[in-house]
């Protein structure tokens, strides 16, 4: 057995912690004014509710999901506009009863918008979106000029 020599522990002030909460707040109000009100690619910081979104694509699609649950389907808009994919509408408010008293009300309501610039041109005529379960899910088929082609190598 190996006895040690009992040392004092080194303390040091933790200043590491407070330089990055300075960070923090000099990023929130560096940031453009776009992150506060929920412009694209964000959600809103004040007022307001957006929807969460993922957009993905393969060789012949692009593929958008929002997650707009406890709304009817006569309430969502969907509009394609210069290669922007516009997602709008409004969740209402339940109507409440003289009788009930509210003891919790989390859930965002009212109108919102969401805006994408789409990654590659679209064939408008062809888009088909669906809703059910909750999600909005859209399918972009992309125009034959978008789509990847193979190119065969030829020997000389």
């Amino acid at each position: 057995m190996t006895l040690m020599r009992w040392q004092r522990p080194e303390w040091r002030w933790p200043l590491e912690h407070w330089s990055s909460l300075r960070d923090e707040i000099d990023r929130l109000f560096d940031a453009p004014l776009g992150l506060w009100t929920g412009a694209e690619g964000s959600q809103p910081f004040l007022g307001g509710w957006c929807p969460a979104i993922d957009v993905y694509e393969d060789k012949d699609n692009l593929y958008v999901r929002a997650e707009v649950p406890g709304m009817k389907r006569e309430d969502i808009n969907l509009s394609l506009h210069e290669g922007v994919l516009t997602l709008s509408g409004e969740r209402k408010e339940r109507d409440a009863r003289d009788s009930e008293q509210v003891y919790r009300s989390e859930r965002f309501v009212g109108r919102f918008q969401r805006s994408l610039t789409l990654a590659s041109p679209v064939d408008a005529e062809k888009v088909k979106a669906v809703y059910q379960d909750g999600i909005l899910a859209v399918t972009l088929p992309k125009t034959e000029a978008a789509k990847p082609k193979q190119i065969q190598v030829k020997q000389d």
